[in-house]
């Protein structure tokens, strides 16, 4: 499909074969299988070949499949990417992105491997350099290696730990920052996805810091158990009247003795233009969400 729902993204321990299987099964519009954080030293290799072979064979339906390697600074880092780029998942989410440099190593690798143009590069920004750099990173979707830099993932649990930030109920000491990679991913058209809900049996918390994403004006959000995932869709969807409200706004902008008009009155209300281009996107992903609940 022409777009991606990215609404829910999963993270799956690499290092757990049974999580592999079932991430399968779980409706989610992401998976996330790592190799990093969730994955212990002694295990990196045995986690490097079980993502590998689950990615090769393949049955994740709809679901996007993006695996997180560890970084190049580490010993594990040249063999994770040489082996996502066996594998061929949809991306590769390369952590704790620190500069433009950072997004051109990992496309430069891809390129000198033959990679296709589809394997994308997912960018962790969780670091305080990366807030200070983010529409330089953003920007590097710019450079010669085609675009493949394409959205960006909020990693607000290192992002508080290394700028000594508490993370509090309603997020205000990360405002600044979220909002910060928001605006830079939306100038070079990324997508970007909000950072994880640390107390998964907390569904009120977690509903609530959902809702703030999708004000915000986040694509998605990551989670770290299945039992996130109805309400993190659900929230990230457009609802029924905004479908509605959208189907109308756009016929009546696209009405023949309508095309010349930047401002409207629709059912009482002032609506300019901007407002049809919104409405277009809204029910973009109304019908890629449908395609997707299809197959």
């Amino acid at each position: 499909m022409a777009f991606r729902p990215r609404r829910t993204a999963l993270y799956m321990p690499g290092s757990n074969a049974r999580a592999l299987e079932k991430a399968r099964s779980i409706d989610v519009d992401v998976l996330l299988l790592d190799l990093e954080d969730s994955v212990a030293p002694d295990k990196k290799d045995e986690a490097r070949e079980q993502v590998a072979d689950a990615v090769m064979s393949g049955g994740f339906g709809y679901r996007e499949v993006v695996v997180r390697m560890n970084g190049m600074d580490t010993q594990w880092g040249e063999a994770d990417l040489e082996t996502i780029i066996k594998a061929k998942p949809d991306a590769v989410l390369v952590p704790k992105v620190g500069s433009a440099e950072d997004v051109y190593v990992i496309g430069r690798k891809l390129n000198d491997a033959g990679a296709e143009q589809d394997l994308k590069i997912w960018a962790m920004m969780e670091t305080p350099g990366a807030m200070l750099r983010a529409a330089e990173i953003a920007g590097a979707t710019m450079e010669y290696h085609g675009r493949r830099l394409s959205c960006f993932v909020m990693g607000t649990n290192d992002l508080a730990k290394e700028s000594r930030a508490r993370m509090v109920p309603g997020r205000a000491p990360m405002m600044p920052w979220l909002m910060q990679c928001l605006a830079a991913a939306r100038a070079y058209d990324l997508d970007i996805l909000d950072g994880v809900y640390n107390n998964f049996s907390d569904l009120e918390g977690f509903v609530a810091e959902c809702e703030q994403g999708a004000e915000m004006g986040m694509d998605g959000k990551t989670v770290i158990h299945p039992k996130q995932a109805a309400d993190c869709n659900r929230i990230f969807s457009p609802d029924e009247a905004e479908i509605e409200w959208s189907r109308e706004v756009i016929t009546a902008f696209d009405a023949p003795e309508n095309l010349s008009k930047n401002v409207m009155t629709i059912n009482g209300k002032m609506v300019e233009r901007l407002h049809a281009d919104m409405a277009r996107r809204v029910v973009q992903i109304a019908e890629a969400i449908t395609k997707r609940d299809e197959q």
